[in-house]
């Protein structure tokens, strides 16, 4: 078994706290740089819950659900349209984007990380929930 890894294959120890501070600089920098390009704080408000309506994939199974949740709460995405939206000057893509990354930075500085497929609660930085 590697450092820092537990048996449920979840990050712990320093480098877990590390991940979640990590985290706690994405949110604060993206809703930063969103207050420097003077986006709407009510699409901030309305859009910063959006990515969790993945859930409902867990609706279906598992697995399916993990799969939702980790697509839409990597960086990947919201980097790629913050690349776009900046390149072709789209004020609109790049607060979706900034919100999309302040959402992915405080779910993981609160803990909840990305999940596997064996349930809900079990996430790259530890199990949440009881």
């Amino acid at each position: 078994m590697s450092a820092g890894l537990a048996v449920t294959g979840a990050v712990t120890g320093g480098p877990r706290w590390i991940l979640r501070l990590e985290g706690a600089a994405l949110a604060i920098g993206a809703a930063f740089f969103f207050w420097l390009g003077h986006g709407s704080w009510l699409l901030f408000a309305l859009l910063f819950f959006t990515p969790d309506l993945s859930f409902l994939a867990y609706l279906v199974s598992p697995r399916i659900g993990a799969f939702a949740y980790n697509l839409v709460h990597t960086t990947l995405a919201p980097l790629v349209l913050l690349g776009l939206s900046s390149l072709l000057v789209h004020p609109l893509g790049q607060s979706i984007a900034l919100i999309w990354l302040a959402h992915i930075g405080a779910d993981r500085a609160l803990g909840y990380g990305l999940k596997y497929a064996t349930a809900f609660g079990d996430t790259h930085l530890g199990h949440i929930g009881r």
